[in-house]
Parts: structure tokens; C-alpha cells; sequence
């Protein structure tokens, strides 16, 4: 397969998860109807609580997981493979939680699995303070899987910040990277758009980024935007900043086009930091 249509599910997910699994299913349908058989969802698709506390109290085992399995029947249903951009998952013997990312066929099995690999601690010059690393753990694994549609390198939110791990991918034989997000409107208006066509371009893959929007419970605000980028950097659809669905038409065979006129992977030359 060198064509198909790829989705992004644009959701404002909240504290209710029975509500946030509904509303991203009716998108997915619709996406699925519109010809879309590789649909992402966004980062904490599920559930966006705040504070440690409440994240800890929403987690699940995996293999207890509803919101797994509420997508592993979706997949199934739709005969597509999803990306649910991530999941809180309790950890045995861990009191953080994992932020993990699962891919699902379309006959409803779990493919693979990405826990994020960077915390986003940060602290923003209008007050905002996040420290992830307080209430996740870690993943120190990068994941690739070969779809029906395409290989897809998996990554989630902050991690678009260290090329290295996009460039890595593209290495290996990705040819499109997913970065489901819940990218902080601050952070969001300033950079989303140039860090995900930046990895599109140094990698010549395409970018398929789904992304919370709007308000959520304690007072965090996300930027939306969900986006498909072609491997030149163009993009192929924009969600703006409200709930709902983007699809575009993914050509492998760009991938080869835009490699074959930038050979960037290619062109790595060894060196050492002046001293």
C-alpha cells in the first residue's frame, strides 16, 4: 500500500472518561466514513486530569485498562489501525504512571506500545510550571511498527523537541512519524507548527500530530491544531483550534521523492564540539 487516507481526531478531553471515549469514537467514525483507514487520537485521549493525585486515581492496569479496551473494540469495528496517543497506565510496584501511546490493528489487536520517553518539566516565563517527571515515569525504549498502511516511529508531545529520536526513526525505515500532543496553547502558538515541520523536513517522512484543544479541568488550556505534514514540510490539513477530524491522502512514494532530492539521511558527517 502506497495510498491512504490518514485521520487525526481533535478532542477536549476532560475529567470524565465514559464522555471523552464517546466523543473521540464519533469523530473516529466519521473519519472512518470519510475514507480514513490509520486514525491517531491525541495525547490523553482518555482523560485529562490535573495534578498527581488525580492522574494516579484515573490509571489503570493494562490489562484492566477500559480505555484500551473500548479502542481495541473500535479498531475492530472500523477494520483500521489506530494510534491512541496515550493512556494513563499504573505500573506495578511504581507509584508514577505510564504515558503510553498503543498502536492497534485492524482486527483489534494491540500492536505495539510507546511509553514517552521526555518529561516535560518546564517553567514558563507568564508562571505556567509543569513537572511531569513528578507523576510519570519514563520510557527509555523507542518503538517502531510496520502497519498495514506504513512504518510508523511513535513519539508523544514534548518528546518533538529532540530530533534525534525523529531522526533515528527515519534511519530505521519510518516513513511517517506520529506525535499525538496535549501541547500547552503558550507553548503551542509559538512553536507547534515549526517543530513539526522541522521534524517532517530533516526526515522526509510525514507528520500525522493529533492534539487536544480548548479548556480543561485545572485551568491548563491546549493549543489544538492537530496537523498532517508532508515530507517537504507542507501542510496537508490544520484541525484549527475546536473538536472534530482532518484527513489527508498519505503518498508513500513522496517520501522517496523528497529523500532522493535532499538525501539529508544520508549526509551525516562525522565531528567532535570545538573545545
Amino acid at each position: 500500500m502506497t495510498r491512504f487516507i490518514a485521520a487525526c481526531v481533535q478532542v477536549n478531553s476532560r475529567d470524565n472518561m465514559d464522555d471523552n471515549l464517546a466523543r473521540a469514537a464519533i469523530y473516529a467514525r466519521d473519519a472512518h466514513a470519510a475514507g480514513a483507514r490509520l486514525i491517531s487520537f491525541p495525547e490523553n485521549v482518555s482523560m485529562m486530569s490535573f495534578g498527581g493525585e488525580k492522574v494516579r486515581a484515573a490509571a489503570f492496569a493494562e490489562d484492566a485498562h477500559p480505555a484500551l479496551a473500548f479502542f481495541r473494540d473500535l479498531a475492530a469495528e472500523l477494520e483500521s489501525t489506530l494510534v491512541v496517543g496515550s493512556l494513563h497506565v499504573s505500573v506495578l510496584g511504581e507509584d508514577r504512571v505510564a504515558n503510553r501511546c498503543y498502536v492497534i490493528g485492524p482486527d483489534g489487536q494491540v500492536m505495539t506500545s510507546y511509553d514517552k520517553i521526555h518529561m516535560f518539566d518546564v517553567d514558563l516565563a507568564n508562571g505556567e510550571s509543569y513537572r511531569e517527571s513528578k507523576t510519570f515515569r519514563p520510557g527509555d525504549a523507542a518503538r517502531l511498527v510496520e502497519t498495514a498502511q506504513a512504518k510508523i516511529g511513535l513519539a508523544i508531545c514534548y518528546d518533538v523537541r529532540f530530533p534525534h529520536l525523529f531522526r533515528d526513526y527515519a534511519k530505521a525505515g519510518a516513513t511517517v512519524l506520529t506525535v499525538p500532543a496535549a501541547f500547552t496553547r503558550t507553548t503551542g502558538q509559538a512553536h507547534w507548527h515549526t517543530l513539526l515541520r522541522a521534524r517532517a523536513i530533516e526526515t522526509g517522512c510525514f507528520v500525522i500530530a493529533a492534539a487536544q484543544c480548548g479548556d480543561h479541568p485545572g485551568d491548563r488550556q491546549t493549543f489544538g491544531h492537530s496537523l498532517i505534514i508532508d515530507p517537504w514540510g507542507v501542510v496537508l490539513a490544520d484541525g484549527g483550534a475546536e473538536p472534530g477530524f482532518i484527513t489527508a491522502e498519505i503518498d508513500l512514494e513522496r517520501v522517496n521523492e523528497v529523500r532522493a532530492m535532499v538525501p539529508s539521511l544520508r549526509n551525516d558527517h562525522p565531528y567532535s564540539p570545538a573545545g
